[in-house]
């Protein structure tokens, strides 16, 4: 889908999206309880699609609905099931490195042959953290290029992980241990890479019953033999697909600002690059790349540090900006680990690439309303943020895609 944006003032106020990191939590500690749960203000964006399927594929009983009383209009009703008792299951997980490395622990505590499906972009996602767990658990593991194949039951212990790739691969740990019948220790070997979304996975687990203790250095302590139970939950704000209204001027309600969500630090980062040319190191909060790239574009330019995982998500992100701000005559300079970014736009002659990433294509959009411009790929939005072009008109941009006409501030 191809999307032309004119220049238009983005103002006024729109509802946060609901926080896909936490939805996803939320959800898998929902399907592990004994009971029915209800995880209220879900969005159907494809990720979350993706594990409620996966969820389905290992046992649980989910059911999405409309909920007039929710404020992204749907919640989720859900059954548990016994992780130990699952079957062997195909779990298509699309595009989502959410549901992959989250769930494939909690696939292993079976022993039953599991089979992980997904974009050939997924399965470049680096995957060796959870190899070496499983091979010394003996677990049979074999990889092909959209698939993962695990065999072997994942049993309590002490693991070492290398924390510097992603976060993602300690929650994925955090959701299956407690349910090992002894306890377990994890050592995180530093550095610790977004170390925020480890406490967000902690907070979830403890809202169905859950412990575990992070320590002071490093380690995190999970008692087994635990069972969680079921709870009725609201998913919180999403700070992450908030920023780029956020940078535009744009109010967002329902926001936490005493959330545990690291991107809630945009609206400092905003505020560094309004004064002057900054350098921030994003090594924290890793999604916020593309958005600050484009916000330094529109200001003084910037230096940010921590860039090197940028290449690991759902396209090259720092090389992917730096490809699309050149179309607005924008300079940047990449390095292995860090980006500087130029500024002075100006309206871009050729096609923006949307490069099938969600983060890229909602950056991409905050430019154009500025200088005009059309997006190819746009359709990406819907990997984390379906909503994003109706929330775009509602705040007074003005686009059309190839087979609708211009509409402003309208839902398209």
């Amino acid at each position: 889908m191809t999307i032309t944006i004119e220049k238009s003032e983005l103002s006024g106020c729109i509802n946060a999206e609901p926080s896909k990191s936490m939805a996803h939590r939320l959800l898998i500690v929902a399907a592990l309880s004994d009971g029915a749960s209800k995880v209220a203000n879900i969005a159907p964006s494809e990720d979350i699609l993706a594990t409620m399927d996966c969820l389905r594929a290992l046992g649980a009983d989910i059911d999405l609905h409309e909920d007039g009383s929710s404020p992204a209009g749907y919640s989720a009703s859900v059954k548990g099931f016994d992780p130990a008792c699952a079957l062997p299951a195909e779990l298509r997980c699309r595009e989502s490195g959410s549901t992959l490395r989250f769930l494939m622990p909690l696939a292993a505590l079976s022993g039953a042959r599991m089979r992980f499906t997904g974009s050939e972009r997924l399965m470049c996602r680096p995957l060796g953290v959870y190899e070496e767990i499983f091979a010394s658990c003996g677990i049979s593991y074999e990889k092909g290029r959209d698939y993962v194949e695990t065999s072997g039951r994942l049993g309590p212990g002490e693991y070492n992980i290398d924390a510097g790739i992603s976060s993602q691969f300690i929650s994925g740990l955090l959701f299956a241990l407690p349910l090992a019948e002894r306890g377990s220790r994890l050592i995180l070997k530093p550095p610790v890479r977004s170390s925020a979304y480890i406490d967000m996975t902690i907070e979830a687990l403890s809202a169905f019953g859950v412990e575990a203790e992070r320590t002071d250095n490093d380690e995190i302590l999970i008692p087994g033999d635990q069972s969680y139970k079921a709870a009725d939950v609201t998913v919180e704000g999403d700070w992450s697909n908030a920023a780029c209204f956020l940078a535009m001027g744009v109010s967002v309600n329902g926001l936490d600002d005493n959330s545990l969500q690291p991107d809630k630090i945009c609206k400092e980062h905003f505020e560094m690059l309004r004064r002057g040319c900054a350098e921030i190191d994003i090594s924290g909060c890793p999604d916020l790349g593309p958005v600050l790239m484009a916000y330094a574009a529109m200001n003084h330019g910037c230096v940010l540090r921590g860039t090197g995982r940028l290449k690991l998500k759902e396209s090259d992100r720092g090389s992917a900006m730096c490809a699309e701000l050149a179309k607005f005559s924008v300079e940047t300079e990449l390095s292995e680990d860090s980006i500087k970014v130029g500024c002075g736009l100006k309206e871009p002659a050729a096609v923006l690439d949307g490069h099938n990433d969600h983060r890229i294509v909602m950056s991409l959009a905050m430019l154009a309303s500025l200088t005009g411009g059309r997006i190819a790929g746009a359709e990406a939005v819907n990997k984390s943020y379906p909503a994003f072009f109706e929330m775009f008109a509602r705040a007074g941009g003005i686009y059309r895609t190839e087979t609708k006409s211009l509409m402003e501030g309208s839902e398209v």
